[in-house]
């Protein structure tokens, strides 16, 4: 008898925001459940950015046995990777862990990635609006993310937001999924996803808290080698540029190797850009919800607690 024969979820996905301890979480009922991991984070695709990831590799293990763990370390730095890969990789990954009649646990804080598996969006091309382009063009940066949010709640925690030429297309295609299929927000859904019955855990903290473990590892991951890590990434090619569209820790420490800011200037501001980028997280997470993905919320990502949700499905 297989042993998920008593679930009733073909997958699990647990989401939160940022230093809230998810991967723990997911190791633990994975440890429990037979399950293995699926990443969503858009950024752990990338082989090299390990401490500013926050891949924590180590934490796949639990009493004596290792944690299989998917699409972690699968692109190199400079190459492109977007949702409608992430779609298909997770499509082939957690086809094959359901074939092992294991449990796939989809984790990560990458909401619009989550969004798209759990509601199975056919992604459409949107074409170039030179009318928009050029109503836009004149705006600040500061205005086009505020216009973004608007439009798409919490949409700048899961897009690059460091150009007015990216924050302009974003608005771009967020406004055309809103008229193909109303406030409905996104995508269209495909009738024929292969996910079922899943199951959705939220990991969270008081504000205040989250706060608290955001700054103490940033402290600790910048005296353990995440200034270190960037460097070696410039030395391998990539370049400022690239490092700035990855976003906080890549973008701030680039703008301190470049002598823009001082460290104690980059790691303030940095610290401040990863709470804000927290509460984006959130909102997203919530605008989920409103759109009818159901969150089991789990205080501080108690394991007991979040077990017996599952068993009672």
């Amino acid at each position: 008898m297989s042993q998920l024969s008593h679930l009733a979820y073909d997958l699990l996905t647990i989401l939160g925001p940022t230093a809230t301890g998810k991967t723990q979480l997911a190791v633990q009922l994975a440890h429990k459940l037979n399950g293995e991991i699926i990443s969503a984070d858009s950024r752990q695709v990338y082989r090299g950015m390990d401490i500013g990831t926050g891949k924590d590799l180590g934490e796949y293990k639990l009493n004596g046995k290792s944690i299989p763990y998917h699409l972690i370390d699968i692109v190199g730095p400079i190459e492109e990777y977007n949702v409608a890969q992430f779609q298909k990789d997770f499509q082939k990954v957690s086809t094959d862990i359901r074939k092992l009649e294991k449990l796939p646990i989809l984790c990560g804080g990458t909401g619009f990635y989550i969004k798209a598996v759990l509601m199975d969006f056919q992604l459409s091309k949107t074409e170039p609006n030179k009318q928009l382009r050029q109503k836009l063009e004149n705006w600040k940066l500061e205005d086009l993310i505020n216009e973004l949010e608007t439009i798409s709640p919490g949409a700048s925690a899961n897009t690059p937001v460091d150009t007015k030429r990216r924050v302009i297309r974003a608005i771009e295609v967020a406004k055309n999924r809103r008229q193909k299929i109303g406030d409905r927000d996104n995508e269209i859904q495909n009738p024929k996803s292969k996910i079922q019955n899943p199951i959705v855990l939220g990991v969270n903290y008081p504000r205040e808290v989250i706060r608290e473990r955001i700054t103490a590892r940033l402290h600790e991951r910048l005296n353990n080698g995440m200034i270190e890590e960037v460097e070696l990434l410039l030395k391998n090619g990539v370049t400022h540029e690239r490092l700035d569209s990855f976003g906080l820790e890549y973008r701030f420490i680039s703008h301190y190797l470049q002598g823009q800011l001082s460290r104690d200037e980059m790691a303030v501001k940095l610290n401040t850009a990863i709470h804000q980028f927290a509460k984006k997280q959130m909102t997203f997470f919530r605008n989920m919800e409103k759109h009818g993905i159901k969150i089991h919320w789990i205080p501080e990502g108690d394991f007991e607690t979040a077990l017996g949700i599952i068993s009672k499905g």
